[in-house]
């Protein structure tokens, strides 16, 4: 009979500790989001893919030097470009990115003299097809600038 009233109270006792503990935390705000809804404010270092920084005439900063190209040691980027006729410059037709083998070294960032890329703060990647990790940062860039 002693060993009844000795579980009752060890049970009680455990279900009164267990209710403080969810009383404490009941006021505190959650530590978690609703994901799909909310989103985490990325921090500024934040690395994402890399993306082009517009220009001040509406184009990019990009003189098709090719540094970045040959800085990344995953090859992941593809540089097209023109050079329209009586134009001593050359022209950024084409700026291809394949996230799939970018391993976000930053060599590509670093080696731009001309202020031209940077890193994004975009994480909402996710996809079952390797075509959409694949990027027309011009495109990308006329979208953000439209």
């Amino acid at each position: 009979m002693g060993g009844y009233f000795s579980e009752l109270f060890s049970g009680t006792k455990s279900l009164i500790d267990g209710m403080w503990v969810t009383l404490k935390e009941f006021p505190k705000r959650p530590v978690t989001l609703n994901y799909p809804h909310q989103s985490v404010p990325m921090y500024r270092r934040y690395r994402g893919h890399i993306e082009l920084i517009p220009g001040d005439e509406g184009g990019t900063n990009c003189v098709v030097c090719g540094m970045c190209e040959r800085a990344c040691p995953s090859n992941c980027i593809t540089i097209t470009s023109e050079k329209p006729e009586g134009s001593k410059k050359k022209v950024l037709t084409g700026y291809r990115l394949d996230f799939t083998t970018c391993s976000l070294c930053g060599s590509c960032v670093e080696s731009c003299n001309f202020n031209a890329i940077r890193f994004s703060n975009e994480y909402n990647l996710a996809s079952t097809r390797k075509e959409d990790f694949i990027f027309d940062l011009m495109a990308r860039l006329k979208e953000q600038q439209s």
